[in-house]
């Protein structure tokens, strides 16, 4: 059984807003070293660091957050599956737990939209690199669509309004905005700043008038791009006695899957399944929900098609109010969650990347804190 003891994260900022020096390490390390300090953990205690990163250069983030946090013994794992590269290392981390290869694994992401590298295309002729800002996700052109248009067309196939992703967007804020002194408990003050700065109120005439992004879909319920870190503390059963944290989450279940790379936005109704079904539950057992928010269709759309109780999704915001820092996203929503379950609840996280990946994991609350 493998656990998350404790979780933290940056406040996400927006492109170019209070974190926009910083690269992806410097995002890290402040929350690694704070999980370890809450958790009244060493740094030699620690067995592995994996970290999520989509938009660097290369080279492996996670050693480098690991050195910066003084880790130097931790060889450091870094993937790219995009925006679901959060969630999946949390989800790696507790199969090395399960699999008896670690007890104490601090897994999560960290991208910096503001710094992120240039990146160009070579040619064998000779011709002068081609600057892109994202690669394909598919080998088919065809069936790999800009992120928004996919949105748009998720949409119309789901019957989804301008004005209801709209509405869901102002709801998100609104939902924000509420929670923001709770949601101080999970955030680590960085660059001056001690909350998600792009949260405001929104109202429906200020909706209205928002630029189109494509077809249906406005900027208003597009998640902005950001800046931020956050990362999970994934332990074994054996060393939560040794813990200053409490009453942690069991992760119950997880599972990823590939959709059709034309329609990524609905990738995570596939997931969402499989993990119900490994887990032994329905929708209906569910007391908290977080659905990422890349855009109000694709959340809307999910929801829906995985028939999870809407009362029960993203009850504090998400992302349409905070930003999208791609390789962390996933990541928060299991933070988030970790956060608003109680004492004997479950709850699930779920989200969709590019080319038609969809990642969903499953956490439990126990009863009563567990100090076996």
């Amino acid at each position: 059984m493998s656990f998350i003891a404790a979780a933290l994260r940056t406040p996400v900022a927006p492109r170019g807003g209070a974190l926009k020096a910083l690269l992806p390490h410097e995002l890290a390390h402040p929350v690694l070293r704070a999980l370890l300090e809450q958790a009244g953990l060493k740094a030699e205690d620690v067995d592995q660091v994996i970290l999520s990163n989509a938009l660097g250069g290369g080279g492996n983030p996670a050693r480098v957050a690991a050195l910066a946090a003084g880790m130097e013994h931790v060889s450091g794992i870094t993937i790219d599956a995009q925006c679901a590269g959060g969630l999946d290392a949390v989800a790696l981390a507790a199969a090395l737990i399960d699999a008896g290869q670690a007890d104490v694994v601090l897994a999560g992401g960290a991208e910096s939209f503001s710094r992120r590298p240039l990146r160009a295309h070579t040619f064998p002729d000779g011709r002068e690199p081609e600057f892109y800002t994202r690669p394909p996700f598919s080998p088919f052109p065809d069936a790999d669509p800009d992120m928004a248009d996919a949105a748009d067309i998720l949409a119309r196939d789901a019957g989804i309004s301008r004005v209801e992703q709209d509405n869901y967007a102002l709801q998100s804020h609104a939902r924000a905005l509420a929670a923001r002194d709770r949601l101080g408990a999970e955030i680590v003050p960085l660059g001056g700043l001690d909350h998600d700065s792009f949260t405001r109120n929104l109202s429906p005439r200020l909706a209205a008038r928002a630029p189109v992004v494509s077809g249906s879909v406005s900027m208003v319920a597009t998640a902005v791009e950001a800046d931020a870190a956050a990362f999970c503390l994934v332990v074994s059963q054996r060393v939560l006695h040794r813990l200053s944290t409490v009453n942690p989450v069991e992760i119950v279940a997880s599972s990823n899957a590939g959709g059709d790379s034309r329609l990524p936005g609905i990738a995570p109704v596939r997931a969402v399944a499989r993990v119900l079904k490994k887990a032994g539950l329905a929708p209906s057992n569910l007391d908290a929900v977080e659905m990422m928010e890349a855009y109000a269709a694709q959340a809307m759309a999910c929801i829906r098609e995985a028939g999870l109780p809407e009362d029960r999704v993203n009850a504090s915001g998400g992302a349409l109010a905070r930003g999208h820092p791609i390789g962390a996203s996933g990541t928060i929503l299991a933070c988030r969650l970790f956060h608003d379950l109680g004492a004997g609840e479950v709850g699930i996280c779920a989200i969709a990347a590019a080319g038609g990946i969809g990642s969903a994991m499953i956490l439990r609350r126990g009863v009563e804190p567990n100090r076996t």
